[in-house]
């Protein structure tokens, strides 16, 4: 079954050329179905890029699934058209009343900024209590999922020695979980972040499911509310830790190349993904269990 995305959003030709059904409001308006309604808050400066990627992951399941868009109404973008955003976003104001069967919500560049100084950090603490209320399962990534263990578990976060910037290796800790059926023991995992979540502060109602040593804890499963957090990236495309490291090049950064990513190490040669089916494995397990689980009635979410 398809995705339905904004008509005319640019991500629908880069889905459609990669074999990703994609259809337009007209269509879905016409099958006789309960589509389950996802929604992205997406916090990144590249929109489009990070709509693609999200997408291109939702798109894949045999489920039909409306996207909803979605930014916060507390900030001007700089990296996107205002015009763009109003084509093809809803602010939170405009979705607040809605309910959602699931919902993503992103990282963020601001990992160097408390979470209090961020600027729209209030709508934060609305759309993060807003979730407990009118959505059926979130999952919050990287910065956003820092923020979410900081909210919800008062988890404490601290930055690292030095980022850690690669596709690492990384171990299935938790126990059976139906988020990660069919997953390898030991997936590579694309990572960028400053800072790490100390264990200490994590919690009995959390439990990590996927680990590393060195690099620190990276999902974990939410046993007091309906919510996973994933603390990498996943959705990354094979280009996303390449292109940050050449814009850190250009920009005079001392950064050194992602590990694990260029073949044999050579920055001249085009990165391979090597995370693409866990990608999909961890989408598809959580939209089927959102599918499984979700009320049929779109309205009964959040009553218990």
């Amino acid at each position: 079954m398809p995705i339905r995305i904004p008509d005319h959003l640019p991500a629908a030709k880069t889905l459609q050329s990669e074999g990703v059904m994609v259809m337009d409001s007209s269509r879905a308006a016409r099958q006789d179905i309960r589509p389950l309604q996802i929604g992205l808050l997406n916090l990144m400066p590249n929109k489009e890029r990070t709509e693609t990627q999200f997408a291109r992951l939702i798109g894949a399941t045999p489920l039909q699934v409306d996207l909803t868009l979605v930014r916060v109404s507390d900030h001007k973008s700089k990296n996107t058209s205002e015009e763009y955003l109003k084509s093809f976003y809803s602010t939170w104001e405009e979705v607040r009343e809605k309910k959602f069967d699931g919902f993503i919500v992103t990282g963020a560049p601001v990992a160097n900024m408390p979470f209090e100084e961020v600027k729209y950090w209030s709508e934060m603490l609305e759309i993060m209590d807003w979730t407990q209320t009118n959505v059926h399962h979130t999952m919050f990534i990287c910065w956003g999922a820092q923020a979410a263990l900081h909210h919800f578990h008062g988890a404490k976060r601290y930055r690292m020695p030095k980022k850690a910037f690669g596709v690492f290796r990384h171990q299935l800790v938790g126990p059976q979980t139906p988020w990660l059926h069919g997953f390898s023991d030991s997936p590579m995992i694309p990572v960028s972040r400053y800072n790490d979540i100390d264990r200490t502060s994590l919690g009995e109602n959390l439990e990590v499911l996927i680990d590393n040593d060195d690099i620190g804890v990276c999902m974990l499963e939410d046993k007091a509310r309906p919510a996973l957090y994933m603390l990498n990236h996943l959705e990354y495309d094979n280009r996303s830790l390449a292109d940050e490291y050449e814009r850190d090049v250009k920009a005079g950064l001392d950064t050194a190349p992602p590990v694990n990513l260029f073949p044999n190490g050579d920055t001249t040669v085009e990165p391979e993904n090597r995370w693409r089916s866990h990608a999909h494995l961890l989408f598809q397990n959580w939209i089927n269990e959102i599918y499984q689980t979700t009320p049929y009635e779109l309205e009964k979410i959040g009553l218990g």
